[in-house]
């Protein structure tokens, strides 16, 4: 069906995320890089590095995406305890894959050795695929449409890399800005209109305080360029004739 719409959610996993030490920045990559391959990110939710609370978010969330990706946790140490719980989701036991095994023995040939730690990260759920990682060697993992990714950003960026134009998608979804000095309350009801009236499409409206007057940047989104098109004209057109003029691509 050409029009239908993939979604996919993301679990952001780790302690470090929730406590605020660090800064997720996976996000927002995973959400430009899935729109490019036709899928919309729908949810995202983050959880701590607790079995019972990866389990509930894993389950709930594949069963209602098309795809479920999840970042953090594949690490070589205790606390890595992602893929176990995920297994645990899944109803199957925890291996040790053999490719990955082999890539992890062949990386840190040099490194000091395949330590029993670091072959942790050559655990998976049983019956799951690897998601090839040129960075550091240890792979992603792919089970079903659950995709296991590191947290580090530029790892995941790499493991993203790897899966360009494998996934199943719609049409990518595309945007135009266009930028007025008007406070959004004014024209609440003429968006609300102009949506209406342009079906295929969906207007953002974000609002800002710059040089001590108030404006605002609409985003209009739909798959279809014509439909922006006409949208943004219809916009642009009814602002103008309220005294407001716009400036295409945002302020």
């Amino acid at each position: 069906m050409a029009d239908r719409i993939w979604t996919a959610a993301l679990v952001v996993i780790g302690d470090e995320i929730l406590s605020g030490r660090t800064q997720d920045k996976n996000i927002s990559q995973i959400a430009l890089w899935l729109n490019l391959q036709g899928i919309r990110l729908g949810e995202v939710r983050v959880v701590p590095d607790v079995e019972d609370a990866i389990v509930e978010a894993v389950n709930q969330l594949r069963a209602r995406n098309d795809y479920l990706f999840t970042t953090g946790g594949i690490g070589p140490t205790h606390d890595d305890i992602t893929v176990d719980a995920i297994a645990k989701a899944l109803g199957v036991p925890v291996v040790f894959h053999p490719k990955a095994v082999a890539v992890l023995e062949g990386y840190y040939e040099t490194r000091g050795g395949a330590t029993p730690m670091r072959l942790r990260m050559a655990r998976v759920p049983e019956g799951a695929s690897l998601i090839e990682n040129r960075m550091s060697g240890a792979p992603g993992i792919c089970h079903g449409n659950v995709f296991i990714m590191a947290g580090v950003p530029h790892i995941t960026a790499m493991m993203l890399d790897a899966l360009s134009g494998k996934l199943e998608g719609g049409k990518p979804l595309l945007s135009h800005t266009v930028g007025c000095w008007i406070a959004e309350s004014e024209v609440a009801e003429l968006l609300r209109a102009t949506e209406k009236a342009h079906e295929e499409c969906q207007i953002g409206s974000y609002p800002f305080f710059r040089d001590g007057k108030t404006g605002a940047n609409f985003v209009i989104r739909s798959t279809e360029t014509a439909a922006i098109d006409a949208c943004a004209h219809d916009l642009v057109t009814q602002l103008a004739a309220i005294g407001h003029p716009t400036v295409d691509g945002g302020i």
